[in-house]
């Protein structure tokens, strides 16, 4: 026979390590979702109260996208074709250099 363990197992600590885990990830991620949240409302309380600001809005940010579109489609680097030397080493004996001999 064996003999009892001097304490009792407890099945509560996962559990309460568990609950732990989701508290701090709930504390964590608290700010953000409040953030987008935050900004849900203020944009849903500006559309309920004047209701040409969310036509404003929308038509700002498609023209600041066109704009960064065009700049960014302007401001890219191209370049003419042209053959690139890489500086490849030639195989083979060098290149006569039309000196005459050089071996005397």
């Amino acid at each position: 026979m064996t003999a009892p363990s001097p304490r009792p197992a407890r099945p509560w600590g996962t559990v309460g390590a568990g609950a732990a885990a989701v508290a701090a990830c709930a504390v964590c991620c608290a700010g953000p979702v409040l953030a987008v949240l935050g900004g849900i409302g203020v944009t849903s309380a500006i559309g309920a109260l004047w209701m040409p600001a969310l036509a404003v809005l929308a038509v700002a940010a498609g023209l600041g996208l066109l704009v960064v579109r065009r700049r960014r489609r302007t401001a890219s680097c191209r370049t003419g074709r042209a053959r690139a030397d890489l500086g490849m080493p030639t195989l083979g004996p060098p290149p006569d250099t039309g000196s005459g001999s050089a071996t005397r």
